[in-house]
């Protein structure tokens, strides 16, 4: 299969209001892609799109099935978390990994228990009875336990901390993610998932404003420090966008020889969240 997923004129309207607006895409095999965008930009609103949880127009196929017409087949090798964990709370956690045995195909029991036990989960623990941040753990557990061939994921780590958070994304990438799988992840803690991101693709008032790799990035975009009169110099050259520093500007191009620049400062690869900032029009 050449794409995981590929999407043509997905468009998702709630009235006059245009959520997801003619976004074209297609996210490769073995892919963890960053969905990045401001409240608003339609990023739930997509995510839903290709689970099947909304109506859409245009052409979407993921895994090789309609989301529309063959969701059933398609939530056998999709898993998806999202901003709020949706779990039984009336449930005891050996209760709910015991459900996810016999109505799921590709869960592995075994496998969950073993990341539970590096946990402060307790088995015969009630759902409602755990923290926002056990609550993602056993999430996070159901996850890894099925062998599913794509991973989506919605600000799953919204409220928590900041231990919580980089501990659930190096779990993720070290236990779970293999080049046959395929993770997309919506989050605004944009610098804490960058270093795990091969892909990026940003969105804005339901448009695709960028889809680039990470070696594109580095390819394509260069920040240059300046200080002092080499400071409006730079501003003097076409760029995406700039933001204050100490003494000087952070100005960001793309398509323009580091070597011509070289002379006014620092030259380094922007951020992907110093990216999104200049793109969508920080501090011209």
């Amino acid at each position: 299969m050449d794409h995981i997923v590929e999407a043509k004129g997905l468009t998702r309207k709630f009235g006059d209001l245009n959520a997801v607006d003619h976004v074209d895409f297609t996210i490769p095999p073995g892919a963890v892609l960053g969905l990045i965008g401001p409240n608003g930009a339609g990023k739930t609103t997509l995510l839903r799109a290709l689970l099947g949880l909304t109506e859409y127009r245009g052409e979407l196929n993921v895994l090789g099935n309609s989301p529309r017409t063959q969701r059933s087949r398609l939530m056998e090798e999709v898993c998806f978390i999202a901003d709020t964990a949706v779990l039984p709370r009336w449930m005891r956690v050996e209760q709910l990994l015991d459900y996810a045995s016999g109505i799921h195909p590709r869960f592995d029991r075994s496998i969950a228990l073993s990341y539970l036990k590096d946990t402060d989960v307790r088995l015969n623990g009630r759902i409602k009875n755990l923290s926002k941040g056990m609550m993602v753990q056993v999430h996070l557990a159901l996850v890894m336990a099925i062998d599913a061939r794509l991973l989506i994921l919605d600000e799953p780590t919204l409220g928590l901390d900041i231990l919580f958070r980089k501990r659930f994304f190096e779990q993720l990438i070290s236990d779970y993610f293999d080049q046959e799988r395929t993770i997309i992840i919506s989050t605004h803690q944009v610098d804490e998932v960058q270093h795990i991101l091969t892909d990026v693709m940003f969105l804005n008032r339901g448009k695709k404003i960028l889809q680039r790799s990470m070696l594109e990035i580095e390819e394509q975009f260069v920040q240059l420090n300046a200080v002092g009169d080499s400071a409006a110099k730079a501003q003097g050259i076409p760029h995406l966008g700039s933001q204050s520093i100490l003494g000087g500007k952070a100005v960001i191009y793309e398509g323009i020889e580091r070597e011509s620049l070289a002379p006014l400062g620092e030259l380094r690869t922007p951020s992907v969240a110093d990216l999104f900032v200049a793109m969508m029009g920080g501090d011209k």
